[in-house]
């Protein structure tokens, strides 16, 4: 299965952001995240990405004669990969988007609905900008936003700490040059 039809299903995508952050969750952690998703379904996607390599056990344990597995994930197999993206047609890359899109807004929507959302005082924001930039710019920019993020990446759960999801998108204007 290529890398994009794995990852952009909703329920794995969901399975794969609640790891995101460095987590290392067991399958009853991770049913109490989405509770939402049936607990057949949800080991299911959970066996599907396991065996894909995007899903690791790092640890099993036996609990009630059943076996306790905790995974994590495998940030680098989570990803839709350049040679892959290249060779994505515009209607993929168009249901991609879409898949992207799609749970950002379900994300939204679940953020909304928690008790008590705060969206100024949480720091939540979206925003646009636009920026005049060459190729060369654009690659610096990219670097520059890489430096500032990847030590952030690494930091682990803790006192006063809040997992952040961070979204991005960035698209060239069609109609717009200079």
């Amino acid at each position: 299965m290529a890398s994009a039809d794995l990852l952009l299903h909703p329920v794995r995508l969901r399975i794969v952001k609640a790891f995101l952050g460095d987590r290392a969750l067991t399958t009853s952690q991770l049913a109490a995240e989405l509770d939402d998703v049936p607990a057949g379904s949800l080991y299911r996607h959970v066996a599907r990405l396991t065996k894909a390599g995007v899903l690791q056990v790092v640890a099993e344990r036996r609990v009630r004669g059943a076996v306790e597995r905790t995974y994590t994930l495998r940030l680098y197999a989570a990803q839709i990969q350049p040679g892959e993206a290249r060779a994505m047609t515009l209607d993929e890359h168009a249901h991609a988007f879409t898949a992207y899109i799609a749970g950002l807004l379900a994300d939204f929507d679940r953020y909304i609905a928690s008790a008590p959302a705060d969206p100024v005082g949480d720091g939540a924001s979206y925003r646009v900008a636009g920026m005049w930039l060459t190729d060369e710019e654009f690659a610096s920019l990219v670097r520059d936003v890489r430096e500032v993020f990847q030590p952030r990446l690494a930091n682990a759960p803790g006192k006063g700490r809040r997992r952040r999801m961070l979204y991005t998108v960035t698209l060239p204007d069609p109609r717009v040059t200079g």
